[in-house]
């Protein structure tokens, strides 16, 4: 039995992305350190073909290190930050995207401070150049290390489902989707003999809660998910406070749902769960509200500046292909349901709406410009909504900003769609970086599990990681 109870050799996703935090930090050091290594050796290299003897070179040879350079580790992670989601970090795919973006990103940085800084020798190009390709190679190389650990089931956490109805089939159905599992599902347990000896998208019901500590033991469970969101028998909640006792993690669905997904399960959800995490848990502290501002003011700003930049070619743009207007405004509903103006370029043709009939903007909607398509893909289209951030009705972050009509529309269908309501509309979001376009009422039920998500789990690192994504998404001109 004691096999069984070692919660500790099976990782949760905190120490998950702790033990992937950790091995990027010493790469990004131990590329620091190759780096300066290497920029003094290509000094040494100069001044001796230069004719200076090796041995006089080297006692000469001072190179002036800036105190910035030692922060490059920090900035490292910060260009990684798109991929410590877990599902991200153990997929070869992601990962491989996520390193030979992470490397563009910052060389595009350093050229920008490389145009505008005064002092061009302070900024060393060799070894930037140096310390990208280190930290890319040797980042490389532990996220290899860490795949093949991820992947050991012998390291995977064994999880057992107690309830295989709706919730429980939910779970399962997400699980399905995620290539490689996160951790292992051993099966459901059940006490509704209806469902005994049968399978849920490949998985048994193997017994029911009176056998749960000896299935427990049978299959080396290291976790139990209840399922359950109608009322639990007595019996069954004493089984689950002894296997907690025991040492094995129990979890309640909504909350593994989240982890799975980052995403809340609106249609499983108990009116006690709900109070809660969206009334007694949303609130945030006055420090990360206050912060949230300073950063949209300062966001706001400079994107203002790149928007009086770029606005006379966009402009010249979307006249010749289709004229005037060059921008084009709606109502949308913000903070509290507050009605205010937001202002895009206009991407679709003239009188898109004309029949008046409010509809959303689908994938491949023909309605759109081929210049309207660029402006999508790269975002540029939300450029003038930087101004609409400096005055304070919508924020760098936070869900999608939709029009007063399709708000009414899907309250009657969705539950707790206006719980978005709770802060303000953003630019970009978890929902925009997560999703695509929505043309079906089941689409936007996902979009909203994101959204909740974010509002739920918000703070202001999670604000940064989304517009560093959303920064990645203008440059591969993923947008949609």
């Amino acid at each position: 039995m004691a096999d069984i109870y070692r919660p500790s050799l099976r990782l949760r996703p905190s120490e998950q992305r702790t033990i992937l935090l950790v091995g990027d930090f010493i790469a990004s050091v131990a590329a620091t350190v190759g780096a300066v290594y290497f920029w003094y050796q290509y000094s040494l290299y100069r001044l001796v073909e230069n004719g200076v003897k090796p041995n006089v070179a080297e006692r000469i040879l001072q190179i002036d290190v800036p105190f910035w350079f030692y922060l490059l580790p920090l900035v490292w992670l910060l260009l990684m930050v798109d991929s410590y989601e877990l599902h991200t970090a153990s997929n070869w795919r992601k990962t491989l995207r996520g390193i030979a973006v992470a490397p563009l990103v910052g060389l595009l940085g350093y050229s920008l401070l490389f145009t505008i800084n005064t002092d061009p020798n302070s900024l060393p190009r060799i070894a930037i150049g140096a310390f990208l390709v280190l930290a890319s190679a040797l980042t490389l190389g532990w996220r290899a290390i860490y795949i093949r650990l991820y992947t050991s089931s012998g390291l995977m956490r064994r999880f057992l489902v107690v309830g295989a109805g709706k919730a429980g089939r939910t779970l399962v159905e997400a699980y399905r989707k995620l290539n490689p599992p996160p951790f292992l599902i051993i099966g459901f347990i059940d006490d509704d003999p209806a469902k005994r000896q049968k399978s849920y998208q490949g998985f048994a019901v193997l017994g029911d809660s009176e056998h749960l500590l000896d299935l427990i033991e049978d299959y080396r469970v290291s976790d139990v998910v209840v399922a359950i969101t109608g009322e639990i028998k007595g019996e069954t909640f004493q089984t689950i406070l002894d296997i907690q006792e025991r040492g094995i993690e129990v979890t309640r669905m909504p909350i593994l749902y989240e982890e799975l997904t980052q995403r809340v399960p609106i249609e499983h959800l108990e009116t006690d769960w709900v109070i809660r995490s969206f009334v007694d848990q949303v609130r945030v502290h006055g420090l990360y509200e206050l912060g949230k501002r300073l950063f949209d003011i300062l966001g706001g700003l400079v994107g203002s500046v790149i928007f009086i930049f770029l606005f006379p070619f966009v402009a010249f743009a979307i006249i010749v292909e289709s004229g005037l207007p060059v921008f084009y405004s709606q109502p949308r509903l913000g903070k509290g349901g507050r009605i205010f103006q937001i202002y895009k370029f206009r991407t679709m043709k003239q009188d898109a709406e004309a029949d008046g009939e409010v509809r959303t903007a689908a994938e491949n909607d023909p309605r759109v410009t081929r210049v309207g398509g660029f402006l999508r893909k790269t975002r540029l289209d939300e450029m003038p909504q930087f101004v609409t951030v400096l005055r304070g009705e919508m924020s760098l972050v936070g869900p999608r900003a939709e029009r007063p009509e399709l708000v009414a529309e899907y309250q009657k269908q969705i539950p707790f769609y206006r719980a978005r309501l709770l802060v303000k509309p953003g630019l970009t979001g978890w929902a925009q970086i997560n999703y695509g376009y929505v043309a079906t009422i089941k689409e936007t039920i996902v979009k909203l599990e994101y959204d909740l998500y974010y509002i739920k789990h918000r703070t202001f690192n999670m604000d940064f990681s989304i517009v560093l994504r959303t920064i990645g998404t203008v440059i591969r001109r993923t947008g949609r």
